[in-house]
């Protein structure tokens, strides 16, 4: 079974082979593609469905509007938010984010969302919120304000603040969830 790790990298792959703008020119999806299609671009987010294994996952996908790193100008990759819905493991509107560099072991990241904070855990580059429990408030700040601060520390001590636009993103997860039924 893939872990959700490696399913985020594969369909971010994939979207990079694809050419990125953000919303790639996909062709039509085909059954058990394991390739990203692309089902609408609203705002600063797609909205992408996927069938790797076999089993459904749609996601709303962006990349930050801004990004900061402390000491300046340190490389990475591009970072990206996503919030996926996996109906064969029940789980709807899973917030993650891949940094674009391995963060620090152990470490804790946040997400900062209309003054709100939400603790998020580390594992490899990605980050997902630490309490189950605060995940649909979260959800529910995302969809009403503007912007997503995220802020994580990368295995090298760099500081990285990355800002990411909430335009869009109700839109995006409307067409998650119609596309994407349990």
């Amino acid at each position: 079974m893939m872990s959700m790790r490696q399913l985020l990298t594969v369909l971010v792959g994939s979207l990079l082979a694809g050419g990125l703008g953000l919303a790639p020119a996909f062709s039509a999806p085909t059954a058990g593609s394991s390739e990203p299609t692309l089902m609408g671009q609203f705002g600063a987010w797609g909205a992408y469905t996927a069938s790797p294994n076999g089993k459904k996952v749609c996601f709303a996908l962006s990349k930050p509007t801004s990004s900061k790193t402390n000491p300046p100008n340190r490389p990475r990759d591009t970072a990206y938010a996503f919030v996926s819905t996996r109906p064969a493991e029940k789980v709807t509107n899973e917030v993650s984010v891949t940094m674009g560099y391995p963060l620090k072991p152990g470490s804790e990241a946040t997400v900062e969302v209309s003054g709100a904070s939400y603790a998020m855990y580390t594992q490899g580059d990605g980050i997902w919120i630490k309490n189950a429990a605060d995940e649909d408030r979260l959800i529910d700040a995302m969809r009403k304000g503007s912007e997503a601060t995220v802020k994580g520390v990368s295995s090298r001590g760099t500081q990285t603040t990355d800002v990411f636009s909430l335009k869009g993103l109700s839109q995006a997860l409307d067409k998650v969830a119609q596309d994407c039924k349990r």
